[in-house]
């Protein structure tokens, strides 16, 4: 990576910090990363005092100006979405309006299964109507920016991103040939299904905010035309809220019923819930899809622990319909996949059955040396993190740390660092695997790099946090060179 990149890296936040200044004609007076999963967005929190904005940038003009012209159109309906304040001259870059730190899954999950938070679930429903067929109405379909339709190769595509990123993964034995067959069949046969409205595509509790009573949505860039079943199968079945079966029902009526209020011609409601039966099972395979993806191939474990829950969500429509997929192969397939065996290997086991073995973790700074091995056997992993860009000689992030957002999406973004960990995983998963068969009691490993402040710091976070979730292991993280780290005006080696 040259170094032109990464000094055009570094000004990202000046650019925001600018916009900020010409919009509000106030100095920001700090700047936060804000957390990031699959996008290639980068989105930061800049406040001055009071006022507070969301700025974010990403480089692919087409996608904002999807964005841009969604915006427009669902705040003309009533839809409620943040403002934008204001877009750089590139597009590249724009400030919108802080809508806090809450979503509708923050609530759910928090609060459980409330009076209040079934009330909001029933705002998002209505609004997500209003979206689809109001503001569908009017939707310029050439304005999308991934795709204009949910259509046959869409939805078949969604089927093969399942089959190749987590059925393929699982080594459970099927007919491939006569699987491709009844997928293509059944993506042919749900590409014909009406009505077609705007589709939101990724509607979703963590998409959702609540602002001061009200919902409001985000991240619609996706948008297309397609069937509207699809989003709602998607808010109701998400994996890891869990939604009670009365609450789906409950909250399937009420959206049904929101559509007299918006004056929509009347529908065949038996044949639109036949449609979103249907929907519900591509959007649950979709799901398992990035789960595999993001989970057992990237090895984000945040992922790793929503498999089990989107298998437990898997089980619970095929015992619900029985009809459903009407194909064998797909039907025997899903079957096996949802089984109780299954749905134990990506459950978390409970506390009273951890494993024995207690994993050590250090970063350090080669200065100091490498740290000794505490423990009767000895042994284990010692990773140098040298190999990596440090993100120590750029200004932005001297006085950072690897605990630090800026700093890991510097090094997930901009560095080799997620091969280098995709490689540790694999790595250490050999071990901990035979470690926990044999009842062994004791693991080290140690991360170095040069001042032990920020890729030896990440490396230890991020593998604690994955062993903690696949094994749920006891886990102890040691920065052994914390006190030496350089947080002020001091001078740091690259």
């Amino acid at each position: 990576m040259s170094i032109t990149n990464n000094k055009s890296i570094v000004q990202i936040t000046g650019i925001l910090e600018k916009l900020f200044e010409e919009h509000f004609e106030k100095k920001a007076e700090n700047i936060e990363a804000l957390a990031v999963s699959g996008s290639d967005r980068r989105y930061y929190r800049i406040t001055h005092g009071k006022i507070s904005a969301i700025a974010t940038y990403n480089t692919n003009v087409a996608e904002n100006n999807t964005y841009f012209y969604f915006t427009e159109l669902f705040r003309k309906h009533q839809v409620n979405v943040p403002e934008v304040y204001k877009i750089s001259k590139d597009r590249r870059a724009y400030l919108q309006q802080d809508l806090g730190r809450i979503s509708l899954f923050d609530l759910v999950t928090t609060e459980g299964y409330t009076e209040p938070v079934r009330k909001l679930y029933h705002k998002a429903l209505a609004q997500l109507a209003r979206v689809q067929w109001i503001a569908g109405r009017e939707a310029d379909y050439k304005q999308c920016f991934s795709a204009k339709q949910f259509d046959e190769k869409a939805i078949m595509s969604d089927l093969l991103y399942f089959k190749y990123y987590f059925a393929d993964l699982q080594n459970i034995p099927y007919d491939r040939s006569g699987l491709i067959s009844e997928m293509e069949l059944l993506s042919k046969d749900l590409g014909r299904v009406q009505p077609q409205t705007l589709m939101f595509r990724d509607f979703q509790s963590r998409n959702i905010m609540v602002h001061e009573g009200k919902i409001f949505f985000i991240d619609f860039q996706g948008s297309m035309q397609g069937p509207p079943q699809y989003d709602i199968a998607s808010l109701l079945w998400q994996a890891r809220a869990q939604l009670p079966a009365a609450w789906k029902e409950d909250l399937l009526n009420g959206y049904i019923s929101s559509l007299t209020e918006l004056h929509v011609p009347r529908m065949d409601e038996i044949h639109f819930r036949r449609g979103y039966v249907q929907f519900v099972l591509v959007r649950l395979l979709q799901v398992l899809g990035s789960y595999g993806f993001r989970g057992l191939l990237q090895h984000k474990a945040h992922f790793i622990t929503s498999i089990g829950p989107a298998l437990k969500n898997l089980d619970m429509f095929l015992a619900d319909h029985p009809q459903t997929p009407a194909y064998p192969e797909l039907r025997s397939l899903l079957e096996k996949i949802s089984s109780p065996d299954m749905q134990d290997k990506y459950t978390t086991v409970a506390s009273s059955e951890k494993p024995v073995l207690a994993v050590t973790i250090n970063s350090f700074s080669y200065k100091a040396g490498i740290p000794k091995v505490a423990g009767p056997h000895g042994g284990g992993f010692v990773f140098d993190c040298r190999g990596i860009l440090n993100p120590g000689r750029y200004a932005a992030y001297k006085y950072l740390t690897g605990n630090d957002e800026m700093v890991r999406q510097f090094l997930e973004r901009e560095t080799r660092m997620p091969d280098f960990m995709n490689y540790v995983y694999a790595l250490v998963s050999i071990s901990v695997d035979d470690y926990i068969t044999r009842g062994f009691e004791q693991l080290s490993i140690s991360f170095g790099c040069t001042g032990g402040q920020h890729r030896s710091v990440y490396a230890a976070n991020q593998l604690a946090n994955y062993l903690r979730t696949r094994y749920n292991l006891e886990v102890t993280v040691a920065h052994t060179n914390e006190k030496k780290w350089v947080l002020g005006e001091e001078n740091v080696d690259a």
